[in-house]
């Protein structure tokens, strides 16, 4: 195809927003709509959902134990919880597991640390 017929074609497909994003997305991405399937319903409540199971993680010693037990129990689910996510990803990314997991752990720790630091600051504490 010469660069005249090639640039007919673009702007034929560019004419229409949506099916140009449709185009961009399909050819660059090498997504297609129509295997995704879903609704937005479905993604939101399965965002929920995993989003409140990662938030008892860290919780449910505090339900069970007290003081430093439920800490120490607290740094650990959470650090295993954080690894399995990393672990998980690499489904979607094709790196190694250990990689992943060890990163996801140092982001989720560094995370937590900044979040102690800011409660430090302001007089927060687990201590009644």
């Amino acid at each position: 195809m010469n660069i005249e017929e090639a640039q007919k074609l673009a702007d034929k497909a560019f004419e229409n927003p949506e099916t140009a994003i449709d185009a961009i997305i399909k050819e660059e991405l090498g997504i297609d709509k129509e295997e995704l399937g879903g609704s937005a319903w479905e993604a939101a409540i399965a965002s929920f959902v995993l989003f409140a199971i990662g938030a008892i993680i860290p919780l449910y010693p505090f339900m069970i134990l007290d003081g430093k037990n439920a800490i120490f129990l607290s740094i650990g689910s959470s650090v295993v919880g954080l690894f399995g996510i990393g672990a998980a990803i690499t489904l979607l990314t094709g790196k190694k597991i250990m990689f992943s997991g060890f990163r996801q752990v140092a982001f989720g720790l560094t995370a937590a640390a900044i979040t102690y630091g800011i409660g430090a600051l302001i007089g927060v504490s687990l201590a009644s």
